[in-house]
C-alpha cells in the first residue's frame, strides 16, 4: 500500500488503461483544474502538481508523521480535512475547498479510504470519518468490492485500501457487506487471486483486474496491497506484533488440486500472496521490477516498500528486512526519495513496520526528510524515547466509531497503499499518479 499515488498512467494492460478512463474526464471538470505553482496551498505537502494526488499524499504524510511520534502542522491535517465533500466523499484534489461539491466533483475511492485511515490515526475527527465510512458503504459494488471510482469496477487495489479505512474506523470487513448480494470486500479481494490452476511460479498472487476474458495476471503491486488488506491492515501497522513468523506458507496445490479458491481464508490467501512476494523478490535481488513498458528491467522502489510492510505485516520479517536492506543501500537511486511525501511516508512505514529507525535510514533522516516537504510541524520527539511512545498515544484517540470515540487498534507503522499501496500499494491507479 507506491503509496504512493498511484495515476492515469496505469500501466501493462488494455484493463489498467481502461481503468484510467474517469480519472481523464475529471481532468477537464473544474474541480480538477491544477492550481499554478505559486498557487499551491501552505498546508499541503509536496511542491509537483497535486491533481491526481493531493489527498492520497497528504493521507500518507501525515500517517508516516504520526507513526514516527511527530504532531503535524494544524494547518496541514485542517487541508485534509477540508478536502471533504459534504456526502463524506474526497475527491484526488480540490483546489478551492470553499467552493461546494457538485456533480462535476469526481469522488476517488482510494483518495477517500486514505483520508479516513489518516484522519482515524490522528483523532479528532470522528464525524468525518463516519461520514466517509457512509459514503464508501453508499457505493459498493454488488461483488463487495470498489473500483477507483464509484461504479467502476471492483479492482484490487482499491478494495485493499478500503478494507483498511474500515478497519481503521473501527469497523469489520467481513460484515461491510454490499447491499444487493450480500458480498463482503474479502469476497471481492479474494476473487483476484490466482490459485492452483495458474503458473506454478505465479499462484497466490494477485491481479489487478480480469481481463476481458476474465482471466488473471499476476501484479506484484496489486499483490502487496491484498496480502496487507488479507489481514484487516491499513497502510500502517504495528511493528513487532508477532503474527505468523518464519518462511510465508504457499498455496497447497497437492495432487488433489489443494482447496478450491472458494475455500480459501483471507488469512490462508494473505500467506499464499506472501510466499508469491517472497520469492519474487529473492529473484530480483531483494526488488520488484517496474510494471511500465520498457522499463521491465528497472527496480520499483515504491512497490519493493509496499511488500515489505505486506511481510512484516505477517511476520515475515527476515524477508522484509532483506528487502528494506536493499531500500536503504539503494535510496540514493531513488529520486522521489528526496522530495516526494508519498515516497518520503512509504520508506517510513515500511521502515517502522519492521521495527526500524526512520530517523536512521542507512544515516539519512527520512522523518526529517518528510517534514521538509510540508509546513513546520506542531511538535518533533526530541529524541528515541519520545518516539518510542508514538503508539502509546494512539490509545486515547477519537476515531469515530461512535460518539463516545471507541477506540482501534489498528498499526501506526509509520502506505499506501498502496496502498499502497502504492498503497498503495499498488501497479494501483494510486501510485502511478504520484509519477
Amino acid at each position: 500500500m507506491s503509496l504512493r499515488r498511484t495515476a492515469a498512467a496505469l500501466a501493462a494492460s488494455t484493463v489498467l488503461c481502461a481503468v484510467a478512463a474517469p480519472v481523464a474526464a475529471a481532468d477537464e471538470s473544474p474541480s480538477a483544474q491544477a492550481p499554478a505553482q505559486q498557487d499551491l496551498p501552505s498546508g499541503l505537502y509536496g511542491k509537483d502538481d497535486p491533481q491526481y494526488d493531493g489527498v492520497w499524499r497528504q493521507s500518507t504524510a501525515l500517517l508516516a508523521q504520526d507513526a514516527a511520534g511527530v504532531e503535524p502542522a494544524g494547518k496541514a491535517v485542517d487541508w485534509l480535512a477540508g478536502q471533504q465533500c459534504e456526502d463524506g466523499s474526497f475527491a484526488s484534489y480540490r483546489p478551492d475547498p470553499s467552493e461546494p461539491c457538485t456533480a462535476e466533483t469526481v469522488a476517488d475511492v482510494n483518495a477517500t479510504a486514505a483520508a479516513v485511515q489518516a484522519l482515524a490515526a490522528l483523532g479528532g475527527h470522528g464525524e468525518r470519518v463516519e461520514r466517509a465510512v457512509e459514503w464508501l458503504r453508499l457505493v459498493q459494488n454488488d461483488d463487495g468490492g470498489w473500483g477507483f471510482n464509484p461504479g467502476s469496477p471492483s479492482d484490487a487495489n482499491s478494495v485493499s485500501v478500503v478494507i483498511g479505512a474500515l478497519a481503521a474506523a473501527g469497523e469489520d470487513p467481513a460484515e461491510t457487506l454490499s447491499a444487493k448480494e450480500g458480498k463482503s470486500p474479502y469476497d471481492s479481494l479474494l476473487g483476484f487471486q490466482l490459485g492452483c490452476d495458474a503458473e506454478e511460479g505465479e499462484r497466490g498472487a494477485f491481479a489487478y483486474q480480469p481481463d476481458e476474458k476474465g482471466r488473471l495476471a499476476a501484479n506484484d503491486d496489486a499483490t502487496a496491497a491484498a496480502v496487507l488488506a488479507a489481514r484487516g491492515e491499513g497502510l500502517a501497522v504495528e511493528p513487532g506484533d508477532g503474527r505468523g513468523g518464519g518462511a510465508a506458507k504457499a498455496l497447497d496445490c497437492g495432487e488433489d488440486g489443494g482447496k478450491n479458491d472458494g475455500e480459501r481464508t483471507p488469512a490462508e490467501a494473505a500467506e499464499a500472496g506472501a510466499a508469491y512476494l517472497t520469492e519474487v523478490l529473492e529473484a530480483g535481488g531483494g526488488h520488484l521490477r517496474s510494471a511500465m513498458p520498457g522499463a521491465e528491467e528497472q527496480p520499483d522502489h515504491g512497490n519493493t516498500a509496499d511488500a515489505v510492510i505486506a511481510l512484516a505485516a505477517g511476520g515475515h520479517r527476515d524477508a522484509a528486512e532483506r528487502s528494506l536492506a536493499w531500500l536503504e543501500k539503494n535510496l540514493g537511486t531513488w529520486d522521489k526519495a528526496t522530495t516526494s511525501p508519498a515516497a518520503l511516508g512509504q520508506l517510513v512505514l515500511a521502515t517502522r513496520a519492521t521495527g526500524g529507525d526512520p530517523a536512521d535510514f542507512g544515516g539519512v533522516n527520512l522523518v526529517e526528510r518528510l517534514n521538509a516537504t510540508g509546513p513546520t510541524p506542531a511538535s518533533v520527539p526530541a529524541g528515541d524515547g519520545d518516539r518510542k511512545g508514538a503508539a502509546e498515544k494512539d490509545a486515547g484517540k477519537d476515531t469515530g466509531k461512535d460518539g463516545n470515540g471507541a477506540l482501534v487498534t489498528w498499526s501506526l507503522v509509520g502506505a499506501g497503499l498502496a496502498a499502497g499501496a502504492g498503497i498503495g500499494f499498488l501497479v494501483s491507479s494510486r501510485r502511478r499518479r504520484a509519477k
